[in-house]
């Protein structure tokens, strides 16, 4: 009897901390897809099921619609910690893209108003995110983690110009090897993504990474995930470490988490224990 009633009295004293308990913040994570991505990148790297089994519900795919608003596509609802994927027009110049991820993270402060974001971007998404900051405000935002990010250009950009452009005495010949070698619709997305390979060269004077990397930032915690995998200088097979590192950006130097990724430059599932950890280091 006294050993059942020592259980009851223990079970009401956890009821009670429970109901005191402040209930932990409810946030909202946004992934955003790099070049000729989208949003279902996420899932196919297994992603968005990690998350799922770290406790975050999958919103839905916000994405432009026609009548120049954004739409939420296979709406899930909202949970304690809801995570969106976002489809962006992945062959427009980055301004273009930021503007519509401003728009679509502004949706999402609808649904969940006074709830913290977390921007998580991948390859040129982590550009993007950026810009969208400095072009589009903080907003909620309080947390960006890009993974394998350009801030500082990448020679692959002007590689993939030059081996598109139709100029020059070897111009023509030129075309015919890179759309052998990369298929037709591989190379006919290059070459309607001029402006994007534009934006994203290394900085200089007068481009937009020169521009951009010496704007003001919001105050929000940075981390960056540089992949180093072996190659000279360190870095993916894409993007060089040094560029990958939001620290080697002017305006932010100095205010960045660097956290090393043995892996390439794609997405992987094991992303995800990165990306919880630092929201939950910038909780604690």
């Amino acid at each position: 009897m006294k050993r059942h009633a020592k259980t009851g009295l223990l079970a009401s004293l956890l009821m009670v901390l429970l109901l005191w308990a402040p209930a932990a913040p409810a946030s909202v994570m946004v992934l955003v897809h790099g070049y000729l991505g989208d949003g279902q990148g996420f899932h196919r790297a297994g992603v968005v099921d990690a998350l799922d089994a770290g406790g975050w519900h999958y919103g839905g795919n916000w994405r432009p619609a026609p009548d120049g608003r954004v739409r939420l596509v296979g709406d899930a609802g909202t949970g304690e910690r809801t995570v969106y994927t976002v489809n962006l027009p992945a062959t427009a110049p980055l301004a273009l893209q930021a503007d519509w991820l401003t728009a679509m993270r502004r949706a999402a402060e609808q649904r969940h108003p006074d709830e913290p974001i977390t921007l998580v971007g991948h390859s040129a998404g982590g550009v993007v995110a950026r810009l969208a900051l400095v072009r589009g405000g903080q907003g909620a935002v309080e947390h960006l983690i890009t993974i394998a990010s350009p801030h500082l250009g990448t020679e692959r950009a002007l590689q993939a110009l030059q081996a598109t452009n139709s100029g020059g005495m070897f111009g023509p010949f030129r075309q015919i090897l890179t759309r052998q070698a990369l298929g037709s619709s591989n190379y006919e997305a290059i070459r309607q993504s001029q402006a994007l390979l534009l934006d994203l060269a290394p900085p200089h004077r007068g481009n937009l990474l020169g521009w951009l990397n010496v704007q003001e930032h919001p105050e929000i915690t940075y981390d960056a995930v540089v992949r180093n995998t072996g190659f000279r200088m360190g870095g993916d097979i894409l993007i060089p470490a040094w560029s990958q590192d939001l620290n080697q950006v002017p305006a932010l130097r100095g205010r960045a988490s660097v956290i090393a990724s043995p892996l390439g430059h794609s997405l992987d599932a094991t992303d995800v224990r990165v990306i919880l950890e630092r929201i939950a280091a910038r909780a604690g």
